[in-house]
């Protein structure tokens, strides 16, 4: 049964992702929202830090393994995915994209984590990963990718481009989703690790953002690039049955990080709003029925309750990864909720606080900003809710579309 009471060995590391929140990334989050593609060099002294915090439990953007089955368990376990999205929820507070920028915090580490054997876990285990799955005609649609990966002697040789590669500069590592025979669609679709410097791996550009500029999103091209067969995540055979869903169990565990993300930033804007509109008189007072109060404190009440329940959301798909219950519906639904979420109550957050929501004198125009990507990246709002309509209808992705 899910307990809503914060997990006693997770409080500490949740204190210590609060202060990174607050006394680092806060200071310097203007700082490189102004200065795109600066790397934040403040960072590199969080490192050896989050790596203790991850070993302990795990805070950051990579999460823990799915699979697992219940019968194995013993009890309720709150784990590295349930410490992931409370820790991540934290950071966030502070800053979306720096949060994406620590050094082996990628959301790549969480496709090793998803799907990689054991022995490939402590090979990568301690690269920054970046994920490599968009292409300029593939986007919300994974299955279209067209990089290619074909196998030579001891060695896999990828071709092809792609784009909106968070951290794909920075990162030391890019999982690159390809196909090994584009002849047979889905099945044949596998994810590679390719170190930073493998010959014919090319960073070609950093995209200009409207948000996260903190955060370095580049493309990535592959030419003749070589990496050793044991760097495809998981069994390199084709099984038409089973091939695409062992790939795309990596959004089960990279879609409630980004529903993190969002309850973040949108905490942030609420907990703002109210401390700006308090010397206007308006206040919380949680009494009475909502149409007996003024508009502003009513529209607040309405925004935190659509938070609370983006947050359940997230907090339940954590949950079912680390008590090995299946979550692909679970995940897209609170992906969907939370990132939807965030924009609405960050775009409202900037109309309710006028000027001071609209200037740089506030960090509101920037979460508004920075929010509106947390409802596209991982899959789009109207992919998440595609996806629950064929779970729940039991209907294949060719039979609902």
């Amino acid at each position: 049964m899910l307990n809503l009471e914060i997990p006693k060995k997770l409080k500490p590391l949740l204190t210590q992702a609060s202060q990174v929140a607050e006394h680092v990334f806060r200071p310097i989050s203007r700082k490189y929202d102004l200065a795109e593609h600066a790397y934040p060099k403040e960072l590199d002294l969080l490192a050896a830090a989050m790596d203790g915090m991850n070993s302990a439990g795990g805070v950051g953007a990579g999460a823990g393994e799915l699979s697992r089955k219940q019968e194995e368990r013993e009890g309720v376990k709150n784990g590295a995915n349930m410490a992931t999205v409370l820790g991540l929820a934290e950071l966030c507070w502070g800053d979306v994209g720096l949060a994406l920028s620590i050094p082996r915090q990628g959301l790549g580490n969480s496709a090793i984590a998803a799907v990689a054997t054991p022995e490939q876990k402590r090979a990568f285990g301690a690269t920054w990963a970046a994920m490599a799955i968009t292409e300029p005609n593939a986007g919300s649609d994974s299955s279209a990718i067209r990089t290619t990966a074909r196998r030579d002697g001891d060695e896999w040789v990828l071709n092809g481009e792609k784009i909106f590669v968070t951290a794909g500069e920075r990162a030391g590592s890019v999982v690159v989703w390809a196909t090994l025979d584009a002849s047979l669609g889905r099945a044949a679709i596998k994810s590679f690790v390719v170190p930073k410097g493998t010959p014919g791996m090319e960073v070609v550009r950093l995209e200009k953002k409207l948000g996260i500029r903190a955060s370095d999103t580049a493309t990535v091209s592959f030419t003749d690039c070589r990496v050793p067969l044991g760097n495809i995540l998981g069994s390199p055979e084709i099984d038409p049955q089973r091939g695409f869903a062992g790939v795309m169990q990596t959004f089960d565990n990279t879609r409630p990080v980004v529903a993190a993300m969002a309850i973040g930033i949108a905490r942030a804007a609420l907990e703002l709003t109210r401390q700006l509109l308090a010397p206007e008189g308006v206040k919380q007072s949680y009494r009475g029925v909502r149409f007996g109060r003024g508009a502003t404190e009513a529209e607040l009440d309405r925004l935190e309750a659509e938070w609370e329940a983006s947050r359940l959301l997230t907090l339940r798909a954590a949950w079912m990864a680390d008590n090995g219950r299946p979550n692909s519906m679970e995940a897209s639904m609170a992906k969907a909720k939370a990132g939807r979420t965030a924009t609405e109550i960050c775009l409202r957050a900037v109309e309710l606080c006028g000027a001071a929501g609209y200037s740089e004198r506030e960090l509101l125009e920037k979460w508004a900003r920075d929010a509106k990507i947390l409802d596209i990246f991982e899959g789009t709002q109207q992919i998440q809710m595609l996806i629950v309509a064929r779970r729940l209808l039991g209907k294949k992705s060719s039979e609902l579309r």
